[in-house]
């Protein structure tokens, strides 16, 4: 029996292929994308704000809340912060995943790969809430800036409209050092796997034509290594677009686009304006992803 089966399916490659792939297909077909499906279908009812309930009749009325200023605030709060946490985790990731690709021996790489991967080892609630400890107004973060004599610095920028607030642990600019150290893995990864790549006779020759070191890296290691830093972004964009535990735990009572889904969703029972602001990041990631896509991000990942 096992000697026909596996004969009939060495015969019929394309139904094995189709066994191979016919669960997961079905699994992306029906889960992902029909949650997807029904959040897109879901945005366009509206809640009737007399009985409550929602009215499941095709409107744009839910869009256009998205346009009102606190609403139109959040998305570009959001945004905003997604693309400086992107720009900042790629100036950090940059030099170290440079190092561990090609300058650092076996040994050190194998330590500076460890560096890397130990914070995702622990869990992403503790590593949260332990920054919340360090950037808390009796944290080591205070503490130091106590030591030196730099307080009136932190009161300074802790004074500054938009970032500020409090204390480092309840303010833009603490959830901003958060998703900075939360996502930085995710960025060096990519980088590092884009540098391995770049052939090192192509930096030889162009040393050998008279290059120098700076020249060669702007001109071959650099572009050559940017799929690497698009592919890193896409998760850091993407990842920073949909958090919600971070500003909520870190943050004032600014909103965030997560923490709007989770409050129309869950207190209010807006089902309609939660799944219309989810869909403002979806749109965001798939023209961020088209442009990724053309500029060959995905052959780094």
């Amino acid at each position: 029996m096992f000697k026909f089966l596996s004969t009939y399916l060495y015969l019929r490659p394309k139904l094995v292929l189709g066994l191979l792939l016919g669960p997961p297909m079905i699994y992306m077909a029906v889960v992902y994308l029909g949650s997807l499906a029904s959040l897109l279908v879901n945005s366009f009812y509206k809640l009737d704000s007399f009985t409550g309930l929602i009215d499941r009749q095709f409107t744009l009325e839910t869009y256009a809340q998205l346009f009102q200023r606190s609403n139109l605030d959040i998305l570009i709060r959001t945004t905003t912060m997604a693309a400086a946490v992107t720009i900042t985790d790629a100036l950090i990731a940059f030099p170290l995943a440079y190092t561990i690709a090609k300058v650092a021996g076996k040994r050190a790489k194998s330590f500076l790969y460890l560096a890397v991967m130990l914070p995702l080892w622990s869990s992403y609630l503790i590593r949260v809430y332990a920054w919340k400890l360090i950037l808390s107004k009796e944290g080591i973060i205070s503490w130091l800036f106590n030591l030196v004599g730099l307080n009136p610095l932190l009161d300074w920028i802790l004074s500054l409209p938009n970032i500020g607030g409090s204390s480092l642990a309840l303010s833009p600019i603490g959830v901003f050092i958060v998703f900075c150290y939360i996502w930085l893995p995710y960025m060096i990864l990519p980088i590092q796997a884009a540098l391995e790549r770049v052939s090192g006779t192509l930096e030889e020759a162009s040393s050998d034509l008279g290059a120098k070191t700076t020249q060669t890296f702007f001109n071959i290691t650099l572009p050559l290594s940017m799929p690497g830093v698009i592919a890193g972004s896409i998760f850091t964009f993407s990842l920073t677009l949909g958090d919600f535990i971070v500003p909520l735990s870190l943050g004032n009572s600014k909103y965030f686009i997560g923490q709007a889904v989770y409050s129309h969703q869950g207190t209010s029972g807006n089902v309609p304006l939660a799944a219309a602001f989810t869909m403002g990041p979806v749109l965001i990631m798939v023209i961020y992803l088209l442009i990724a896509r053309r500029m060959g991000a995905f052959d780094a990942l």
